[in-house]
């Protein structure tokens, strides 16, 4: 990706913005939140996220119409890589900014993108996505949730599990299945719901870490209007296909600027404890290292068409970030020795390694799991013979 020197002055003017706004108020917000600490002054961080909006920094690449700025595929990971190295909170938006609204502007209809879209780029209404459900996690096409016409509505009859940050959001983005015969990624349909009706019960599910950002969210029927389909009905598989490939998409640059942080904090942790003498594990964090720099060259390489993310580059993708983090988590406890075995304090308080150890056990899991990964692998990029499923 070659930059020029219009980019060099974007990167300059978000670096500079970033230091002139992250004090005060929202100072103490730096390295809050994120996978697995959602939890953390979440009030204070959506300020912050209407802050960013109000002075034009969500949403870049969006047209200027629907409140983005039109930005290159360079000034976006310029942004991301700039905002990950401030320490700034991680945004409560992501899920509307980062997945729905790309794929409202892909598929949806002129009257949702006026709808919705200025909403999500001013951060005046939050998401979160239905996809997986107790009997189909990563097996997504075995979804049993459904929704039958009404009149002038859908009514959805269903449970879906791990829905992050539900109890926040003010929509849904979901697939359910429309055609009461039809199996596996036939029959679906890619609605968009309103969380806040009587339909929906929401149940928090407490994680390894203690905390509750994941959820199980039941829908007896609830019901949202005959328009709020994306694409078209039955066709939902593919909408759902593309806002997964947008997710392994340009902010993964960004959050790799945050693993390379966490990878120096554990370097200096291991001169500090003394590990750092190990050969064994002075040589994991040399591979961790060689890892990190592979991450970002197989990112560059899809983003820049090198690699189709449809055909396996998204995948692949996956399989290396969640690969990555969780053996980072395994070499922090390593690292850190015996010492990382107790809480820091009562009931259950835990420090910012054995968090990450506790929650990156998930990363090879959620999003689509690396045995489905693998799998998509071997079909799309490799042509082999699809795995047989019970």
């Amino acid at each position: 990706m070659q930059l020029t020197d219009e980019d060099g002055e974007f990167r300059a003017r978000i670096r500079q913005w970033l230091e002139d706004n992250l004090t005060g108020e929202f100072a103490a917000l730096r390295g809050q939140g994120g996978p697995g600490r959602e939890h953390e002054h979440f009030e204070q961080r959506l300020a912050w996220n209407r802050h960013l909006a109000a002075a034009g920094w969500t949403c870049l690449s969006w047209p200027a119409e629907y409140g983005g700025r039109d930005a290159t595929l360079a000034q976006q990971v310029i942004f991301h890589e700039e905002y990950a190295r401030s320490g700034a909170p991680a945004r409560v938006g992501h899920m509307g900014e980062e997945l729905l609204g790309p794929t409202l502007l892909a598929f949806g209809t002129a009257g949702q993108k006026e709808r919705f879209l200025r909403p999500i780029a001013e951060v005046g209404e939050l998401w979160c996505q239905g996809y997986s459900e107790p009997g189909a996690g990563s097996d997504l096409a075995a979804l049993t949730t459904s929704a039958r016409p009404d009149g002038d509505e859908w009514v959805i009859t269903g449970q879906k599990v791990w829905t992050s940050l539900a109890r926040e959001a003010d929509w849904c983005f979901l697939l359910a299945r429309t055609d009461p015969g039809s199996r596996r990624s036939a029959g679906l349909t890619y609605l968009l719901v309103p969380m806040r009706q009587p339909g929906i019960t929401i149940r928090p599910i407490t994680q390894l870490t203690g905390t509750s950002e994941f959820n199980e969210v039941f829908f007896d029927g609830a019901r949202t209007a005959a328009g709020m389909v994306v694409g078209e009905a039955g066709d939902g598989w593919r909408v759902a296909m593309a806002t997964l490939a947008i997710e392994r998409g340009v902010s993964t640059l960004g959050q790799q600027v945050g693993y390379e942080r966490e990878l120096n904090a554990l370097i200096a942790a291991a001169r500090q404890t003394g590990a750092a003498s190990d050969p064994l594990l002075r040589d994991r964090l040399a591979r961790a290292w060689i890892g990190l720099q592979v991450m970002r060259e197989q990112v560059l390489a899809m983003l820049s068409g090198e690699t189709d993310p449809a055909a396996g580059g998204a995948s692949a993708v996956k399989l290396i970030w969640s690969r990555w983090h969780r053996d980072l988590g395994e070499l922090a406890m390593d690292i850190l020795g015996p010492a990382s075995m107790l809480a820091q304090g009562p009931p259950y308080d835990l420090d910012d390694w054995q968090r990450l150890y506790l929650f990156s056990r998930a990363d090879t899991i959620y999003g689509g799991s690396a045995e489905i990964q693998r799998g998509i692998i071997a079909d799309r990029a490799l042509g082999l013979p699809r795995q047989p499923r019970g």
